[in-house]
């Protein structure tokens, strides 16, 4: 079975939360501007993702993850 990437994993949990289709999420795409996301989305979001990855992302750090492609660099970096 092939491993899912973190890139797969932040587009599952973007697509569920803002109610979009994964194939419509570029990893440009900035969260709260080109997709929509409030405060409130990108605490669950990244709530789901720290809880799937099995790491914690620090506020500071959660400042600045603006795009799709951040967060995964991100997660890769942490749980890499």
């Amino acid at each position: 079975m092939e491993k899912k990437t973190s890139y797969d994993a932040v587009v599952a949990v973007v697509a569920k939360q803002l109610n979009k289709k994964p194939a419509d999420i570029k990893p440009t795409d900035r969260i709260a501007e080109d997709l929509g996301a409030d405060s409130l989305d990108v605490i669950d979001m990244l709530m789901n993702l720290e809880e799937s990855h099995g790491v914690i992302i620090p506020d500071e750090a959660a400042q600045n993850l603006k795009t799709v492609a951040d967060v995964v660099a991100h997660l890769d970096g942490v749980s890499g």
